[in-house]
Order: C-alpha cells, then sequence, then structure tokens
C-alpha cells in the first residue's frame, strides 16, 4: 500500500493492516526500501504480533525468506550444486559466506589460502563453493571453497591432458629450478625442461638460461599420461649452433677463428659460438713443430681453413698450414765435373775475352 524510508504498509484483506519494519525486512543498511518495492507488490511475511489498540499487525519478511533460504541450503547440501557467494568477513578459524542470505562457516581448511596467508584477503570477494555439511538443529551450514578448487583443476587437468600432443609449443611460467631442470606451469600441470634441453652449450645449472616468474615458450617433446609426466623442449634447431655453422660454412672456405683450447696434439678454435674446430699440429706451420703452444696461445684470433667437416659426430678440421704461401721448389742445377767447369770451349774465347 505505501512505502516509507523505514517501513512498508500492506493492505491484508482483512480490517486491520500490516506493516514490516526495515530490519524485518533487510540487514543492509545502506539499501532503500524502495528500491526493493513498489507500489502493488504481494509480499510473504509472517505474522509476528498484533496490536489490540491500533489494530495493526507486524509482519516480518525475513522470518519468512529464512525458511526459505535454509530450505535452499539443504538442496544444495544434497545436490552437491556449486554455488557462488560473496565472504562478507573473516573470523576465527574460517570465513562467512552469505549464501542467498544464509551465513555459511568456511573453515580455514577448506579455504584453499595457505596456512601463512590472510583469510582476509577473501573478504568482499565472491567466491564458489559447496555445501558440505548440515546440522538441521542448529540451522548451520558448512561450506568450502577448496572442494570447487579441486574439482576445477582436475576438470583443467584432464582438458589439458585431452588436448596434449608432441609438438605442441605452450607458453607458461617458470615454477621452480632444480639442479637437474627448470619446472614449467603449462595451466594446471608442470612439465620438466631437462637441463640438457635449456641450451645448445653445456651450462651448471639452469639459472643461466632462465629464470623462477620468467613465461618462457616450450614444446612437448614426450608425455605420459598414466605417470603425469610431460618432457619438454626449450632450445630450438634454429638456435642449434651446428646448423648457424652449416649455413655460413662449407668445406674450403676461410674462417676467422678464436683459439679456445691446446693440447698436445693441437689447438681447439672456436668457429661459431657453440662449433669448434681442430687445428692439428701438423696443420699450424709449414714446418713440423713440437710444441703448440709456441705457435699458438688462448685468445689468438687466427684464420684457418675449413678441410673437413663430419655431420654424423659434428667435427670439424681445420687448418692454418693450409694457407701460408707455399715454399718455392728449389732449382735444380746440373754439377758439371770440376775439371770441365774449368775449361773454356775454344770457341768462346773471345767471347770470354
Amino acid at each position: 500500500m505505501s512505502i516509507s524510508e523505514n517501513e512498508i504498509c500492506l493492505d491484508l484483506g482483512v480490517k486491520q493492516t500490516g506493516s514490516i519494519k526495515r530490519d524485518k525486512i533487510t540487514d543492509d543498511n545502506d539499501v532503500k526500501l524502495s528500491d526493493l518495492f513498489k507500489i502493488g507488490d504481494v509480499v510473504e511475511a509472517k505474522v509476528e504480533s498484533k496490536s489490540d489498540k491500533d489494530g495493526e499487525i507486524t509482519l516480518s519478511k525475513r522470518a519468512v525468506d529464512d525458511v526459505k533460504n535454509w530450505e535452499k541450503i539443504v538442496d544444495y547440501a544434497n545436490s552437491g550444486e556449486v554455488v557462488e557467494a560473496v565472504v562478507t568477513k573473516a573470523i576465527k578459524g574460517g570465513v562467512i559466506v552469505s549464501v542467498d542470505g544464509v551465513d555459511v562457516f568456511v573453515p580455514a581448511s577448506m579455504t584453499g589460502v595457505g596456512k601463512d596467508k590472510d583469510l582476509a584477503e577473501l573478504v568482499k570477494t565472491t567466491q564458489k563453493l559447496k555445501i558440505v555439511e548440515i546440522k538441521e538443529d542448529r540451522r548451520r551450514a558448512i561450506g568450502s571453497i577448496k572442494a570447487v578448487l579441486k574439482e576445477e583443476k582436475k576438470a583443467q587437468e584432464e582438458a589439458f591432458w585431452s588436448a596434449l600432443e608432441e609438438g605442441k609449443v605452450i607458453e607458461g611460467p617458470v615454477k621452480s629450478l632444480t639442479s637437474y631442470g627448470a619446472f614449467v606451469d603449462l595451466g594446471g600441470v608442470d612439465g620438466l625442461v631437462h637441463i640438457t634441453e635449456l641450451s645448445w652449450k653445456r651450462i651448471k645449472h639452469p639459472s643461466e638460461v632462465v629464470s623462477v616468474g620468467e613465461t618462457i615458450k616450450v614444446f612437448v617433446k614426450s608425455f605420459d599420461k598414466e605417470a603425469r609426466k610431460v618432457s619438454l623442449g626449450y632450445k630450438t634447431d634454429d638456435e642449434n649452433p651446428w646448423n648457424i655453422f652449416k649455413s655460413k660454412y662449407a668445406e674450403g672456405d676461410i674462417a676467422e677463428v678464436k683459439i679456445v683450447g691446446i693440447t698436445t696434439f693441437g689447438a681447439f678454435a672456436e668457429i661459431v659460438p657453440g662449433v669448434d674446430g681442430l687445428i692439428h699440429i701438423s696443420q699450424i706451420a709449414d714446418q713440423k713443430i713440437d710444441n703448440v703452444a709456441s705457435i699458438l696461445k688462448v685468445g689468438d684470433v687466427v684464420e684457418a681453413k675449413v678441410v673437413g667437416i663430419d655431420d654424423e659426430k659434428q667435427k670439424v678440421s681445420l687448418s692454418i698450414r693450409a694457407l701460408l704461401p707455399e715454399a718455392p721448389a728449389e732449382e735444380v742445377v746440373d754439377e758439371a765435373p770440376v775439371e770441365d767447369a774449368t775449361e773454356a770451349p775454344a770457341d768462346d774465347t773471345s767471347d770470354a775475352e
């Protein structure tokens, strides 16, 4: 019949009128009753008291709503339905979630929040939960956010494994590092990039290539759905030093190389990062040498010729000697007998003179 700031008046179809005070409608002080009702609405409410003096009947809408809402909570518990509701406050041992106007207690262990985190972070957030326990005598309900998170994770994992295939490229953050590799979060499932798959160069620890929290692009090398294991690759063929070398050099080409190691049988020189070639001791100089270190030292940059490429073993043979100018051939002179050499021919006397 009418709506004021603090109550609504109802036509009960009898001589007496009915009224419902604000606190018997909602406990939200910010809401306006004019936003909840309009003239002509039919309202279901429970009679609480009757005044003989003015014939007014006082009713409560919340009393009816509480019964109906509790019935909903019981239905949610029986069906296992997932509901969405707002966390209203954090209390000792858990949080309170308002589900259809009913306060549902979610113990800390069922919030999905770690032990070292503050439950207050959940206040005013909308969460999905299941009603896992009902106490009818006390009208108390216990919910679990963690149960929904667990189901969602399981569904996410199943979807992941169904779509997984070798060679598939996935982007994800590095979750943790170990001495033998890096674990990457692939979306609810962790995959391992073995240390040998992180770089074409030999590294001592994965931290030389990636860091925790860094988002990287990996590809699936192999997987075992039953064991829930995924092996990943990070280094690509485009970065393969041997492929880079082959794209730049062929047998007979000349390369500027850097000496990176000295041995008794020769010197190793870096041709491109990740590919070294051997300059055998016999290919260092145009004469026999006994000590490689007497000619070359680590750090020297020299020109060398690619004289051999072994694709199968990925080995390269180099030669400095092949680039050295050839020694001039010795002149061959027919030596005449001493006595002939001292005698000049008779007809050459005048010329000789």
